[in-house]
């Protein structure tokens, strides 16, 4: 008992010690650089960058020829919310990226406008902006957030529509093409500038207001439970959590690496994930590292959303663990079945990781569906 509340106070004097210099304000972010339009029309736009990000990696990518504008992002916006991108009219991309969700939805498996079903689990959409391998999906086949938000409309188990048919819908509207002049100055509407504004809404969806968050600026303590889950965390020895290989710390406030791992869910693949992309067999059975952010509102959990509830996540981390020929190298404790957690320390884990979870993001009225 004693050792362990010395590591609980080890690890809150790191943090404080790491973010001391925030203290309980939040600064007001310095304008960027401006960055040349392509078109030369639309009213600049800053992004929000939360002060946990600023002291501790890099500034988001925004591409020089999609720089963030007020009309793209509600052009954007709009869009997202809108069902004329789908082939009947009937499904929008939030329809399978839903805010209450924080941007995916709750079921295993999204359902198309023919009521087909794919085989992997809606990703979230938060904090993309700080995606720096530039890879998109749980397979990476998106090289961009712009290229991303080209798929679902023509994917025939999603929106099921073609590009001229869709643009021809949009281009019909009475709102559209005057919002398209307004963010990039023509009327002449195509499949590209759909997306540059649908992702530059998408890069405005920014997480970072957590119990976590708010602890590391100082302005609330963490519960004893939290504050063990977070130590438990970091503990990469048999019966700790280890999980701060694939899902960083503190330092890391996307809590991802934007990696692709194997993490021991299969013996053999059905879907080989990022193998399918490269060809390359080593890859067979690797997919995006989730982001731990806002885990109370997107279960179900895992690429293809086997895991009903956080509980079974940790269930399988501790003692499901099996081995395959591309299990990532750290996945130390694979050989065990996992990492051999107690139940108490499942309990703390679990605390933790709930803490990071943030209710204004879903919630921020400048999130929400425009459309009347």
């Amino acid at each position: 008992m004693v050792r362990k509340s010395l590591n609980i106070l080890l690890v809150i004097g790191m943090v404080i010690s790491f973010y001391s210099c925030s203290k309980n304000k939040i600064e007001p972010i310095p304008p960027p650089e401006p960055v040349p339009q392509p078109t030369g029309v639309g009213t600049p736009a800053v992004l929000f960058v939360p002060q946990v990000f600023l002291q501790s990696i890099n500034p988001p990518i925004i591409p020089a020829n999609n720089p963030q504008t007020v009309e793209g992002i509600a052009l954007g916006r709009k869009l997202f919310y809108d069902p004329i991108l789908s082939g009947d009219g009937t499904q929008a991309c939030a329809d399978c990226h839903a805010p209450e969700f924080s941007f995916t939805d709750s079921n295993q498996f999204s359902t198309g406008i023919t009521m087909l079903q794919g085989n992997r689990n809606s990703m979230a959409i938060f904090n993309a902006a700080w995606n720096w391998n530039g890879q998109f999906f749980w397979d990476g086949r998106a090289n961009s957030l712009e290229e991303q938000a080209l798929g679902p409309v023509v994917n025939p188990i999603e929106m099921n529509n073609t590009w001229p048919a869709a643009m021809a819908s949009l281009q019909a509207d009475g709102l559209y093409p005057s919002m398209f002049n307004d963010a990039f100055g023509t009327t002449v509407i195509d499949s590209n500038l759909v997306a540059m504004a649908i992702a530059q809404f998408e890069r405005t969806l920014v997480s970072a207001n957590s119990r976590f968050d708010r602890f590391l600026l100082g302005q609330l303590a963490l519960t004893p439970q939290e504050l063990s889950g977070f130590n438990i965390f970091n503990d990469g020895n048999l019966g700790g959590g280890d999980c701060f290989h694939c899902h960083g710390s503190a330092a890391n406030p996307l809590w991802t690496d934007n990696d692709f791992h194997n993490n021991g869910l299969d013996a053999t693949f059905t879907d080989n994930g990022l193998g399918a992309i490269t060809g390359n067999p080593n890859d067979n059975g690797k997919f995006k590292t989730p982001s731990l952010r806002n885990l109370a509102y997107t279960a179900p959990y895992m690429h293809d959303g086997r895991f009903a509830t956080l509980d079974e996540v940790l269930d399988h981390y501790s003692q499901g663990v099996v081995m395959s020929p591309t299990i990532d190298a750290l996945m130390q404790h694979a050989g065990t079945g996992g990492t051999q957690m107690s139940p108490s320390t499942k309990a703390d884990l679990k605390a933790f990781l709930l803490s990071l979870s943030d209710p204004d993001f879903i919630t921020n009225p400048a999130f929400q569906d425009p459309n009347p």
